[in-house]
């Protein structure tokens, strides 16, 4: 991996960042401009209504989805300066991902898919078996290790998504709508679960369009039309 730019002043910068589509003839913007800090061990939640451009930001600050313009540096190195493989190695060492639909594999059991992130790491099975073990039970889940996801009620396949994405140990977890397919209760108790995981110094950027989420933060952007409204 690249030498970094400079020595670090925010764990994550985003640069004047927008995020351009086209549509036929036509140019579409799910991220008009956004510029803005996180720093080291916050637990940032990121609000806007859906079409505001918050998940589309996401996906460009795990390095999935190239801006059109403006730099995301984290850690001080220019995230889309890297080659494809370097970035790939940047998201394994750096960010960690619980999706919105949770994406686990329905025909792998519960530790299988905890321990998909560590497939390419080079960590030998016996020692992928016990990270994958204890993360399992920081969540709180260490006797389903041998279900299927569909034998799982909602609350718990989240907390399934939320270990396969510390597995790894990465400084940085984000995390797209994480309470948004559950009851209020379970809800409450993944957010709990966040705000610990964060409190152990894990760094937490959480995209929701619900204010209730939010009351977990540090602090609140508010996103709208694809622009960071002024805080």
């Amino acid at each position: 991996m690249p030498a970094k730019e400079q020595a670090a002043q925010h764990l994550i910068e985003i640069r004047d960042i927008g995020k351009d589509y086209q549509v036929g003839a036509n140019t579409v913007s799910a991220i008009r401009h956004m510029h803005f800090q996180v720093d080291d061990g916050e637990f940032i939640s990121i609000m806007g209504q859906s079409g505001s451009g918050k998940s589309t930001l996401l996906a460009v600050l795990g390095g999935l989805n190239h801006p059109s313009r403006g730099q995301v540096l984290v850690d001080s190195l220019d995230v889309y300066g890297l080659s494809s493989e370097q970035r790939a190695d940047f998201r394994s060492e750096y960010i960690g991902i619980i999706f919105q639909s949770f994406q686990l594999i329905p025909y792998l059991t519960v530790l299988e898919n905890i321990k998909l992130p560590m497939a390419i790491t080079g960590i030998s099975a016996k020692e992928q078996d016990g990270m994958a073990r204890s993360v399992l039970e920081k969540v709180g889940l260490g006797a389903k290790a041998p279900r299927l996801p569909d034998q799982l009620s909602g609350g718990e396949q989240e907390r399934v998504a939320i270990a396969r994405a510390i597995v790894n140990r990465p400084p940085i977890l984000l995390a797209d709508e994480p309470t948004g397919s559950l009851d209020s209760e379970t809800a409450e108790g993944v957010m709990g679960l966040l705000r610990q995981l964060n409190q152990e110094g894990l760094t937490v950027i959480m995209v929701t369009h619900n204010p209730d989420a939010c009351r977990h933060a540090d602090r609140t952007i508010l996103v709208r039309d694809g622009l960071c409204l002024p805080q």
